[in-house]
């Protein structure tokens, strides 16, 4: 590995300093490139081949290595036990933080710095005996020192517990908001049936999401800058540290700070200074509060808050963060003041910024109110209620969502199109590859049959569950198959937008739309239908972008596969029993009417989720955005975001000197606030700022730190925090102790969930005249 890092030292010394190249893939600008060597810099014939062949992608050439060992030991005793435990760990920190108030999502950052320890212990205390010797199934305990793609294969496992189990989603919605009973078995079912369906997309869409070079996954260089710090040894320079050091030092930092904004000073979480400028101004706190309002101004000094929706800000490449910085500041800072000051849909009835569901004179909603002993519409009931209204961010949130749908398909049509079809052709070996993927010809490729029967296996289970127990899911037949058909026809599209620009546009609102009219007035067939049709394409991406990982770093892809199956189905049961424990134990989990003030159980992710059940599922799309709701105008996005990028594309045509013309990503750009809600205006400005610290300024004028330290710091501050969160909750959070003083009074800012039209009268807010 030691001369992988020289090699890669020569590509820095001659990449260019000024960062303004850009490479095109497929008539589109993905990333910046590496410029060919001029011919006083190329030394002799052989570096500037070797030089050809590495990536294409400047970022992935100066982090990832080029060599390989497939003579390395992978599938060992010590990959399985570290892997497995591993992997429940995560599962249950994820499931148990992901209730919380500021979701925290422990990623598997975090059990590749742990596990590094462990495997070397294991090296040095388990005994070498070879079991079995000369059989085929012959092994050792110990096969020797504990070498990365050990390492890598852990991390690979541990990732199925560090990513989302949508169906645990449908679980606390039916036992938590509805008052479903649910058996453990049911929800088992259901678990493992929308997990294990990415296998069969992830398979069909290798060849178009792993193996082409631009499609590089940036994320995934945080981990492998990880593996390069902890595995290659680096002589220290003079005055400086090794990036060992260095990682070691800004854990120690972050796990350090966290008791801060973790425990001591909450308000880290969002400094929102407006607020505390004008206490008893309903628009100023609207205007300035971080949480619950636009987020002018405010600030947050907590890295579990900025990293908890988009990700590392130190991961994104540039082009995405300038693309997400303009779309949130139009929606948030355009869009959303105009609508609400001119009172579009009675905006200034209700709060500014929402994801709650009110009458018209801005009171929450009755719910149960308009649901019959089955839980179906009782559209009696709905008409002497009145209709439902909602905010007009979370409207217009909704018609962002259309318009990316619809640009997503439009922008990879037109920038991807020919590479899609020559790839289909099977034209792909024929083209020149980069040295990873050619290294990785060398070893035993997972079948896609393979994959096809765990598709067909996963699918009639699906079937079977949901017929079986019709009464509890209310989702039939046709609609599991029609949600697999929504899964495979988008995920290509969102997976060449993930692996590009590292940010992926959802399903969730075209699945939730689609069965809302051809089902109306059952709320728990809408939200079983969303989990099939959106956490297939989340898996597959999960699954692929993992894939990348192996690819970057060598891992044989078979042994890959196991483990990735493997840790799925640890992670689904893990989670499941978390969850399940937290509903037994913790009482009104979730039900902020009953819960204290100062309680973080609120579950944020599952409001939004169950919110959207009532609007598409119970209501029906049809009385909210349809012809008898009020929203009616809002499916103009749908047009809007179709159009959209034909536009860019024919300013580029017409303007080819403009190269950042080519950086308009536009489902990224429509796409940028559709984590808003529950995502909230200070994850994002705080986030914008310091990606574009990091992916601009450091990139371009120190790329020799940026090279060396950025994504060292990225993984750094995750596992940190995570480290310290964990502590903070075994230490104190079990005992109850907490700190009641001004500084732990989440942004400050009582007011901004207030309405400001004449005569609303909300309980804790003044009534304007």
């Amino acid at each position: 590995m030691a001369s992988n890092s020289i090699h890669n030292q020569e590509l820095q010394d001659q990449s260019p300093g000024d960062g303004d190249q850009h490479g095109r893939h497929g008539g589109h600008i993905t990333s910046p490139l590496l410029r060919r060597p001029s011919p006083e810099i190329t030394r002799d014939r052989e570096a500037a081949e070797e030089w050809e062949e590495n990536s294409p992608v400047e970022q992935v050439a100066l982090t990832v290595p080029v060599g390989d060992d497939p003579s390395t030991r992978v599938l060992t005793f010590r990959m399985w036990v570290l892997g497995a435990a591993s992997c429940a760990a995560l599962s249950f920190l994820n499931a148990f933080f992901g209730y919380r108030k500021e979701p925290l999502t422990v990623t598997a950052v975090s059990a590749q710095i742990a596990v590094l320890p462990a495997g070397r212990l294991m090296a040095a205390a388990l005994p070498d005996r070879v079991f079995f010797r000369g059989r085929p199934w012959e092994f050792t305990l110990n096969p020797g020192p504990f070498n990365v793609k050990e390492h890598v294969l852990i991390t690979i496992f541990a990732n199925a517990g560090a990513g989302t189990v949508f169906g645990a989603n449908v679980v606390t919605s039916l036992r938590v908001f509805y008052g479903q009973h649910m058996s453990f078995f049911v929800a088992l079912l259901i678990i493992f049936t929308s997990q294990v369906l990415g296998f069969g997309w992830a398979g069909i869409f290798r060849r178009y999401l792993v193996e082409p070079a631009a499609m590089w996954w940036p994320s995934n260089l945080v981990q492998v800058s990880i593996f390069r710090a902890l595995h290659e040894k680096e002589p220290r320079r003079k005055g400086s540290l090794t990036r060992n050091q260095f990682f070691l030092v800004a854990f120690i930092c972050s796990f350090a700070y966290y008791i801060f904004p973790g425990y001591l000073f909450q308000m880290l979480t969002s400094l929102s200074w407006i607020c505390w400028m004008f206490p008893n101004s309903v628009i100023a706190q609207q205007l300035g509060s971080g949480l619950h309002g636009l987020g002018i101004g405010a600030i947050g000094l907590d890295w579990s808050s900025i990293s908890s929706y988009l990700g590392s800000p130190l991961a994104s490449p540039w082009f995405a963060t300038a693309n997400i910085a303009a779309g949130f500041f139009i929606v948030m800072y355009i869009i959303t003041p105009i609508n609400y000051w001119f009172n579009v849909y009675n905006a200034r009835n209700f709060p500014v910024y929402s994801d709650g569901l009110y009458t018209v004179t801005g009171q929450k909603y009755n719910i149960s109110s308009i649901m019959d002993s089955q839980f179906h519409f009782d559209t009696n009931a709905y008409e002497k209620n009145g209709a439902l209204y909602i905010s007009t961010f979370f409207a217009f949130s909704y018609g962002l969502g259309f318009a990316c749908l619809t640009a997503t398909i439009s922008h990879v049509l037109l920038f991807h199109g020919s590479e899609i079809w020559q790839l289909s052709k099977s034209a792909f070996q024929e083209k020149k590859m980069d040295i990873h993927t050619k290294l990785m010809r060398r070893y035993k490729q997972v079948p896609e049959w393979w994959f096809i029967c765990i598709l067909v296996a996963s699918v009639a289970i699906t079937i079977f569950t949901c017929e079986y127990y019709i009464e509890q899911l209310q989702l039939p037949w046709w609609g599991v198959l029609l949600a697999c058909a929504i899964a495979i026809f988008y995920t290509l599209p969102i997976g060449i937008i993930k692996a590009t620009s590292n940010q992926a546009p959802g399903l969730n609102i075209i699945t939730e739309y689609i069965m809302g009219y051809l089902y109306p007035g059952r709320p728990i067939a809408n939200i079983c239908f969303k989990v099939y049709g959106y956490a297939g394409p989340c898996q597959a991406l999960e699954f692929l972008q993992d894939f990348k990982l192996g690819h970057y770093m060598k891992i044989p892809p078979r042994t890959m596969f196991m483990a990735q199956v493997a840790g799925t189905l640890i992670a689904g049961f893990v989670y499941l029993g978390t969850t399940w424990w937290l509903m037994a134990t913790i009482p009104d989990m979730c039900n902020t009417e009953l819960l204290p003030a100062d309680s973080p159980w609120t579950c944020p992710y599952d409001h939004v989720f169950y919110d959207a059940s009532v609007i598409w599922g119970l209501i029906g799309p049809r009385r909210i955005f349809g012809d008898l709701g009020t929203y009616s105008a809002v499916n103009w996005f749908f047009l809007g975001g179709a159009i959209a990028p034909l536009l860019v594309w024919f300013a580029h045509k017409a303007f080819p000197a403009q190269k950042w013309l080519l950086h308009v990503n536009v489902p990224v750009l429509i796409g940028a606030t559709s984590l808003m809600p529950p995502g909230t205006a200070v994850n994002y400005t705080t986030w914008i700022l310091i990606a574009f610290l990091s992916g601009h300024v450091v990139y371009k004028r120190r790329r020799d730190w940026w090279e060396r330290h950025n994504y060292l710091l990225s993984g750094a501050l995750d596992a940190g925090l995570a480290f310290m969160a964990v502590l903070l909750y075994l230490c104190l959070g079990l005992e109850n102790k907490t700190l009641n003083w001004w500084g732990n009074d989440l942004d400050g800012c009582p007011l901004a969930s207030c309405p400001t039209a004449k005569g609303i009268t909300v309980h804790g807010c003044p009534v304007h005249n």
